[in-house]
């Protein structure tokens, strides 16, 4: 039997959200609303993030169970390892954002119809990187971007976003890079949101959303407490 829907709230202009425990089985946690980034910023500190289509409504969610990496656990391959010993890539961070994510909307994905990474989605990432909490991390090959990823990093935690490759691994260097990073700053984990096998094979796993609502709160200043 299937689990009964549970009404999805609206939002409204006030720059506040239900508690994610309170998500639908699906884990949509509110419908509407704007991508203010101050709005944004309480959404990720509050475990919730935005996805949705062109033509839809802002969707804001929060799934149960969350797909994380805890930087101690990244797995980094033998072949990776001597690919990245070659110095045949170079790694930079916050060199050109906009074009990270713009690169991120439009890479083809195998199964995917589409991006959810919408014109309104660019304008408000690239306001929060403005403000110093997107970040993105760029691979080059020569003086060509060849990779990258962009997320939100929230200080304690870093919401990874979307990633991009026109050459083979090169988003796995450029993911590979930013968890050292986190390692370095002892950051609690990466929140890779949903679950993938390309995720999964670097380290990540799933993990409930309790416990990931925890670790938020207790990693990131101005998490929402439920």
């Amino acid at each position: 039997m299937s689990r009964p829907r549970i009404p999805v709230p609206l939002l409204s202009e006030a720059h506040v959200f239900p508690p994610a425990a309170k998500a639908s089985s699906e884990g949509l946690v509110a419908v509407g609303g704007d991508l203010h980034p101050e709005r944004l910023l309480l959404a990720y500190r509050s475990g919730i993030f935005p996805w949705f289509n062109t033509d839809s409504l802002i969707l804001w969610w929060s799934p149960d169970p969350r797909m994380v990496l805890f930087p101690e656990r990244l797995r980094i391959s033998k072949s990776m390892r001597n690919l990245m010993r070659k110095g045949r890539f170079r790694i930079t961070r916050n060199r050109c954002f906009s074009e990270v994510i713009t690169q991120c909307a439009q890479i083809n994905r195998k199964g995917q119809d589409g991006t959810w990474i919408t014109n309104r989605m660019q304008e408000a990432y690239d306001q929060l990187h403005a403000l110093g909490h997107a970040v993105s991390y760029e691979v080059w090959e020569d003086k060509k971007l060849v990779g990258g990823l962009y997320g939100v990093d929230l200080g304690g935690i870093f919401c990874g976003e979307s990633m991009f490759s026109t050459v083979s691994n090169a988003s796995k260097i450029a993911f590979i890079q930013m968890v050292e990073d986190c390692k370095a700053k002892n950051y609690a984990l990466v929140d890779c949101q949903v679950y993938t096998e390309h995720l999964e094979s670097l380290g990540a796993e799933e993990i409930p959303r309790e416990r990931f609502l925890q670790l938020l709160k207790a990693n990131v200043e101005g998490s929402q407490k439920e």
